[in-house]
């Protein structure tokens, strides 16, 4: 079994929900300046909001993130050390892990969290099933 290539799947996998927390927020903010109607689809909106959601959550109840722990297991199973750097761990998870106290996390994403909510506020999503105005 190719653990080691499973594991750099979910690290693109885990970088890809990152992407979606960070640039899901800007793309909501800067979607409703330039006229967007995508950026407050009901689907966008709620999938955005569960994804933030979930990491405030388990940090703040002391879990390790699923994808990290997934991420690891397979890293092990393939005979390497967790997070031993190859070509795509490299690179990827130098955007995603850094050292600091668990508080600044919970900080950050709990403040994160709250600008997603004052968005929701601010920019509502749109009703109905496909976002349309009125649907």
């Amino acid at each position: 079994m190719p653990y080691g290539l499973l594991a750099d799947a979910i690290l693109l996998v885990h970088l890809a929900v990152v992407v979606f927390v960070v640039g899901g927020l800007a793309a909501i903010l800067a979607g409703n300046r330039r006229g967007w109607h995508w950026v407050n689809a009901p689907w966008f909106r709620w999938g955005h909001l569960a994804a933030i959601a979930t990491v405030v959550v388990q940090t703040w109840l002391g879990l390790m993130c699923p994808l990290t722990t997934l991420e690891s297991w397979l890293r092990l199973r393939a005979g390497s050390p967790a997070y031993r750097s190859g070509f795509i761990e490299h690179w990827v998870q130098g955007v995603l892990f850094h050292e600091a106290p668990w508080w600044v996390f919970a900080s950050a994403y709990t403040a994160f969290g709250a600008l997603v909510l004052l968005a929701w506020w601010r920019f509502p999503p749109l009703r109905g099933r496909l976002g349309r105005k009125g649907a």
